[in-house]
């Protein structure tokens, strides 16, 4: 394991360094400019981190340094996508499921947030210490989306502390388009495809079948992290209104953020947020008092926020090297290998019909991803 740390966090330094020095601008050649048109909108990019709607600015190309191939580039995001967040899906399953010796759990999951929302920061701030930051950003939208996005990772950390597993938390999260079209139908008139609706429905079956499928044991604990759950894919469809918001204010102010921006003012947000909430249920307290108590958990939340803050800086590493495609489809197939990791290795017990679900939510989930890689290529 500690091997596998040391991996990640390699890793982890070589994104942020290169990420540093991509994003840094490079002085124009002396060439005439006046065909160059400066009035073009901002254009923003959706990407999801670890289960929360984040916007990468693509208003231009972010010039490649001559430095490494394209393939070791590759090798350095994707590895570090999957390195960190399967990691962290694994350390945060370890969390919830921790005992201590007089028989209590960890269930402050308030106070959680507000610790991997530091870690965030702290990155977010080194990232801009070597970036630069921009001024002039919407951070009224910026506190809005941070609300709204602690609220959705929240959600589904009471998911899983109220005895959802984490297999059916990550198939249930992957259906987060569901609120998104629910409110565009509603109340912007979107129309969808036969498609896309399908999509959908296999993600909901196949996640229904999969609960249904576990043996049973669940009680009525498992019926209130059901809940949760839904209460977060509310708070991913909020977040999406939100950052369109966002988007069209940015676009407003002529700002052209920069990835580490929106990590370290998102995350600030999110954290006072998450402490406010904490601090008013009392958790701060109880929480400090339990980690403090029992170290081998404390070492599980330590890494579980380092990872956070590595996954979403290989994630930005990702996408300044690459299309934004690329960054999608690697972390689309990684919920889908923390789902069968966290099956072979926590000792979850599936039926036939289980397994069934799983395959149903997963062939939904790469439906999806196909539909956008083709959106994708007519687009171009």
């Amino acid at each position: 394991m500690y091997c596998y740390t040391s991996f990640v966090f390699t890793l982890f330094l070589i994104a942020l360094l290169y990420t540093s020095s991509t994003a840094k601008p490079t002085p124009l050649k002396q060439h005439k400019l006046s065909s160059v048109k400066s009035s073009s909108p901002l254009a923003l990019k959706t990407v999801d981190i670890n289960n929360s709607i984040s916007k990468i600015p693509m208003g231009g190309e972010v010039k490649k340094t001559a430095g490494l191939p394209d393939s070791m580039k590759l090798i350095i995001g994707a590895g570090g996508i999957y390195s960190a967040f399967l990691y962290y899906g694994s350390l945060q399953e370890d969390v919830f499921r921790y005992t201590a010796a007089d028989g209590t759990q960890f269930k402050q999951a308030w106070f959680l947030q507000v610790l991997e929302a530091l870690a965030n920061v702290l990155v977010g701030f080194i990232g801009l210490q070597l970036t630069g930051g921009s001024k002039g950003l919407p951070l009224k939208m910026f506190a809005l989306s941070g609300t709204t996005q602690v609220s959705a990772k929240a959600f589904t950390s009471l998911a899983l502390a109220n005895g959802l597993s984490f297999p059916v938390a990550t198939l249930a999260k992957s259906g987060k388009m569901v609120p998104v079209m629910i409110g565009s139908l509603l109340l912007g008139g979107a129309k969808y495809s036969i498609r896309e609706y399908l999509q959908v429905a296999a993600i909901i079956a196949g996640t229904a079948i999969v609960s249904m499928g576990k043996k049973k044991g669940g009680g009525p604990s498992s019926s209130l992290g059901v809940m949760f759950i839904l209460l977060s894919l509310v708070a991913d469809g909020v977040t999406g209104g939100v950052q369109k918001k966002l988007k069209a204010q940015a676009a407003a102010n002529g700002v052209k953020p920069k990835p580490y921006d929106f990590m370290f003012w998102t995350n600030l947000f999110m954290a006072l947020a998450a402490c406010v909430v904490s601090v008013g249920l009392g958790e701060v307290g109880t929480g400090f008092n339990y980690i403090t108590a029992n170290p081998e958990i404390l070492s599980k939340i330590v890494k579980f926020t380092l990872c956070s803050a590595a996954g979403q800086s290989f994630i930005f590493f990702t996408i300044a090297n690459f299309d934004p495609l690329v960054c999608t489809t690697v972390t689309t197939t990684r919920k889908i290998f923390s789902v069968l990791l966290s099956i072979f290795l926590k000792g979850h017990s599936l039926s036939g019909q289980g397994w069934g679900g799983i395959a149903l939510a997963c062939a939904g989930i790469l439906a999806e991803m196909e539909s956008k890689m083709k959106g994708h290529k007519k687009a171009n």
